[in-house]
């Protein structure tokens, strides 16, 4: 975690692309992949290279996924019935750490596996630790109360970096919130360009 963590803002220079719409993210100012071949590096990508970005892009927006954690998502949401793209998005959103990060009690997604991890989230009054754990439409999620006046949490209610989705319902004033139901691809705010039908075509190779 630890390595991710020093490293997320070289990723978004990585990815050609600000991943988490972050104003201190160093794309705002170099738009252009780190090394000393950066900006001279022009070699047109191949198909294969289109889905591997796509696919990193994606699994890097939710924070610490491993490539393991990641394709098994994606299996999982083969496997469903449905849009398999769409199905990959909505297991993605309910993860428990990327639904406190949309909630906005966190500024980061980093920092919300980190939250989750420490025992300072309630899912319906009981306290998960599992950062992974895959939220169900009503369940309500909400900061134990002890945790409430954690200066982290308090930045990120503050804030008016991000915008709150409509798939969620959320009471700012108790902090706490109500998933309500799996979103679709145009629903997520994500602040860069997703591709999950590159994604199917990356793991269907």
């Amino acid at each position: 975690m630890t390595r991710i963590l020093k490293s997320k803002y070289k990723i978004d220079r990585r990815l050609k692309c600000n991943l988490w719409g972050r104003p201190k993210s160093p794309f705002n100012k170099r738009d252009y992949p780190p090394g000393l071949n950066g900006q001279t590096r022009k070699k047109k990508p191949s198909d294969f290279g289109i889905q591997l970005m796509a696919k990193q892009k994606l699994k890097g927006h939710y924070g610490y996924i491993t490539e393991k954690q990641f394709r098994n998502i994606f299996f999982k949401a083969s496997n469903l019935k449905g849009n398999t793209s769409e199905n990959l998005i909505q297991l993605l959103e309910r993860r428990l750490d990327a639904a406190v990060y949309r909630m906005k009690f966190v500024t980061t997604v980093f920092a919300a596996r980190q939250f989750v991890s420490h025992g300072h989230v309630l899912v319906n009054g009981k306290k998960l630790t599992i950062p992974s754990y895959s939220v169900k439409d009503g369940d309500v999620i909400e900061i134990k109360e002890s945790s409430k006046e954690i200066p982290i949490v308090l930045e990120a209610i503050s804030s008016t970096e991000r915008d709150t989705p409509e798939y969620l319902s959320v009471d700012y004033d108790k902090l706490k919130g109500t998933f309500l139901k799996g979103p679709k691809l145009d629903e997520v705010p994500y602040p860069v360009i997703m591709e999950p039908n590159l994604v199917i075509e990356y793991y269907s190779r």
